[in-house]
């Protein structure tokens, strides 16, 4: 009789980038709930209106950075930080446009989703650019 042989089981490592797609998406996650504007009148959240958007971003570069597919991930990455650098760049410019400066002010919610955004793009560019180790 053949004896049966079980295959070790090796956890596989995450890749440099994943770890920096996982903290973009705390960062992205975090700031989707907290205040995106402050104003005299209240504080405006994220969750109000372009938050949801970054809030749904941000599950994806969670995943994003489980995935053991690279081009995978490569590809959340990438779409995170599109979506998350230009939602809160349009809401400042927008309302710069409209208002000026007077009588509001960012919110530390709109500037760790932009900064989410960034590290993500980050992220996707060493994903990107990481050379495979060949055994």
């Amino acid at each position: 009789m053949a004896t049966q042989t079980r295959p070790v089981r090796t956890r596989r490592r995450k890749l440099p980038g994943q770890w920096r797609l996982l903290g973009a998406s705390a960062m992205i996650l975090i700031g989707a709930f907290l205040p995106w504007i402050y104003t005299s009148l209240g504080n405006l959240t994220g969750m109000g209106g372009p938050g949801r958007w970054t809030a749904t971003v941000g599950m994806l570069a969670l995943a994003g950075a489980l995935v053991p597919i690279r081009w995978l991930a490569i590809a959340q990455a990438a779409l995170t930080a599109a979506v998350c650098v230009a939602i809160p760049v349009w809401q400042f410019v927008h309302l710069f446009g409209l208002v000026g400066m007077t009588g509001w002010t960012p919110g530390p919610g709109l500037v760790l989703t932009a900064g989410g955004g960034v590290l993500a793009g980050v992220a996707a560019w060493q994903l990107w650019n990481l050379e495979q180790v060949k055994a």
